[in-house]
């Protein structure tokens, strides 16, 4: 690596699990600001190899992306340098629950988290070029970002079970999501990709130990109903593949646990990334969808699930239709694991089915 490219270690901290690259004062699109913002990451593999950019998803820590890495899979740190990054908002990228003394925090879109990955995998790791940028649900997101936003920086994409356009039912779901955190601290939301009431009317009011518990709670809830599929629950596969002796279990300690692991203001954070998805709301495009998916250059596997809530197959093949002849291909998983099809691993068949694709689209192309 040439010295002009050597890491700044003066912008760097070590971290027991994965490292943070400072990016300064960081303007958003929106007009906000993170003051000192900082990007998290975890690298694998050795930096002279093919790089595969590898986002992280909803809530998703950077650990819980290694489900798809290791030396029987196509992810192979012995033959490709891969890079997971961290979303803001995830608590390890700056964050509500790490920026305490910014509030409200500002709204973050995937064009924010796709601009810092590519000052942090440009100017720090000195990398011009990707083999791959792949990712799950908000890491598609992200990868359908960066396949619009920097479309000769990479030679593949595959977003699997995601969108490059938050779909209207999806929006609707996650007006679901916001408003079990809005509605334990007294407020509700303003609407779509908008703050809630209580702020823009009145100020800021943050949550309580008890309104942070019963807020999270609830978004569990919420979220039981749309992560995995009616079929899924239909051959009580909670039961039979997690080993949850009945549905109350399931809820209370996967779906509840689950939530309350988590910070409410981190999860509205992303979940307004999430709301407000749109990979054609950036220039050149100025919002024709059509003119964003035919800037892809890269080819593309798009991958949804066939029994997916937030992401169903209809969807991603508007997007592949729209986008240049010979750029898209499109493969469903004949899975009835919902959106877990995608991730983040608890369905060995199809962790393997993923993988098989992935293994089949990087050797042919």
């Amino acid at each position: 690596m040439p010295s002009s490219e050597l890491p700044n270690l003066q912008n760097l901290k070590m971290s027991e699990d994965y490292e943070t690259y400072k990016l300064g004062n960081f303007k958003l699109k929106s007009g906000g600001a993170i003051p000192d913002a900082f990007i998290a990451y975890k690298t694998l593999g050795d930096p002279s190899l093919p790089t595969i950019i590898y986002p992280s998803w909803y809530s998703g820590k950077i650990s819980d992306n290694l489900w798809l890495v290791g030396s029987d899979k196509t992810l192979d740190p012995s033959k490709y340098y891969i890079v997971i990054t961290a979303l803001f908002g995830n608590g390890e990228s700056s964050s509500p629950s790490n920026t305490p003394d910014l509030r409200p925090f500002p709204d973050v879109l995937f064009y924010d988290n796709v601009r810092a990955q590519h000052e942090l995998i440009t100017k720090h790791l000195g990398i011009k070029h990707a083999r791959a940028v792949l990712g799950w649900s908000m890491g598609a997101g992200q990868t359908y970002q960066w396949a619009t936003q920097y479309p000769d920086f990479m030679d593949l994409v595959v977003p699997f079970c995601g969108s490059a356009k938050t779909s209207l039912h999806n929006q609707v779901f996650l007006e679901g999501v916001k408003s079990a955190l809005y509605a334990a601290k007294g407020t509700s939301s303003a609407g779509v990709s908008k703050p809630e009431l209580q702020t823009a009317e009145s100020g800021y009011s943050g949550f309580t130990a008890e309104t942070t518990t019963n807020g999270l709670k609830a978004l569990g809830r919420v979220y039981a109903g749309w992560g995995f599929s009616q079929a899924f629950y239909r051959e009580k596969l909670h039961e039979k593949a997690l080993g949850f002796k009945d549905l109350d279990d399931f809820l209370v300690n996967f779906w509840e646990a689950w939530a309350c692991s988590k910070d409410p203001e981190n999860m509205l954070v992303m979940a307004h990334t999430w709301q407000a998805g749109d990979v054609s709301d950036q220039e050149p495009y100025n919002g024709n969808f059509k003119k964003a998916m035919e800037g892809i250059k890269a080819k593309a596997l798009v991958l949804p699930a066939k029994t997916d809530l937030y992401f169903p197959p209809e969807d991603s093949e508007i997007e592949v239709e729209n986008m240049r002849p010979g750029i898209g291909e499109l493969k469903v998983f004949p899975s009835i694991w919902g959106h877990w099809a995608g991730g983040p691993g608890d369905s060995t068949e199809d962790v393997k089915w993923l993988d098989d694709n992935l293994r089949e689209f990087f050797s042919k192309h």
